[in-house]
């Protein structure tokens, strides 16, 4: 990590001052004009027609049934992606196996499908005139344009990201540390929670995060499967979506201006493991300099 950072400032030092200013501005100036402006303008849209309406857009029922659904579907499928991850991470940097190329395939292909691609495949499965549509209408079982649907939309668009995380964390710990846990004696199980886990903390909470602000932001795959039934499949990207083609646009900005608020508060919890993280490195960088 030292290295690192002396070769990043040998670097900086040999940049002429002007250069330095000119690429930290040009970074700014992207950042403000395409980041920054476009959320500030979701909130001052949200808030132009007074706080009242914009209480009220947040408040009508169709928003929290929207909202409820919303967390619903981070709360299942984030837990579904961590165990799948993990499963997954520690298969590939762990083992070698027949077939991990293209494990490692399967697990990035969500991200080169189109979510809309997504939400139709799962149509072509499992709407009434889909392969298993027939077999699930005898048995009153319904897919799409129901909560089951959207779960495993969401589920399709989000499960690379702990998997993603995981995977550069696990192999550049190696596996020096669980064989010497399970020479002295230790379980499989006890060598997971006590030695594996701990050193890949970080990158599954990172995964974690990423995970839930998909899954919580995802439109494309959820919208092909939801049917837009007020009230009962909108989730919160759907509502704003329904509000602004029905020219309520002060309802739509503040229920926007609520995703973009989950979304910062994700950023902020990013942001302090992060440093957190930066934190502990410098400690064991510290100790390890100081030595016994």
């Amino acid at each position: 990590m030292r290295r690192h950072a002396l070769v990043a400032s040998r670097r900086g030092a040999e940049e002429t001052p002007l250069v330095r200013g000119l690429l930290i501005a040009v970074a700014l100036g992207f950042a403000g004009l395409f980041l920054f402006l476009p959320l500030a303008n979701v909130f001052a849209q949200a808030l132009s027609k007074g706080f009242a309406v914009y209480a009220a857009g947040l408040t009508h029922p169709e928003s929290l049934a929207a909202l409820r659904l919303t967390l619903l579907l981070a709360v299942v499928c984030v837990p579904l992606n961590v165990v799948f991850g993990l499963a997954a991470a520690w298969a590939v940097a762990k083992f070698e196996f027949r077939g991990k190329a293209w494990l490692v395939t399967l697990i990035d292909l969500p991200f080169s499908i189109s979510p809309v691609v997504a939400g139709l495949m799962f149509v072509v499965l499992f709407g009434l005139q889909g392969y298993a549509g027939p077999w699930l209408a005898a048995r009153d079982l319904q897919i799409i344009f129901a909560l089951p649907g959207m779960i495993l939309a969401t589920l399709f668009v989000t499960f690379p990201f702990v998997a993603r995380e995981l995977i550069p964390v696990m192999q550049a710990t190696g596996s020096e540390q669980e064989q010497a846990a399970l020479t002295l004696g230790a379980g499989a199980w006890r060598t997971f929670w006590h030695v594996t886990l701990p050193s890949v903390k970080w990158g599954l909470l990172y995964g974690v995060i990423l995970c839930n602000a998909r899954a919580m932001g995802e439109f494309g795959a959820v919208s092909v499967v939801s049917g837009h039934i007020a009230g009962v499949t909108d989730t919160l990207p759907l509502r704003v979506e329904k509000l602004y083609q029905e020219y309520q646009s002060a309802a739509a900005f503040s229920v926007a201006s609520l995703l973009a608020l989950l979304a910062l508060a994700t950023l902020a919890v990013k942001g302090i493991l992060e440093w957190k993280a930066r934190r502990a490195e410098a400690r064991a960088g510290a100790v390890a300099e100081t030595g016994p």
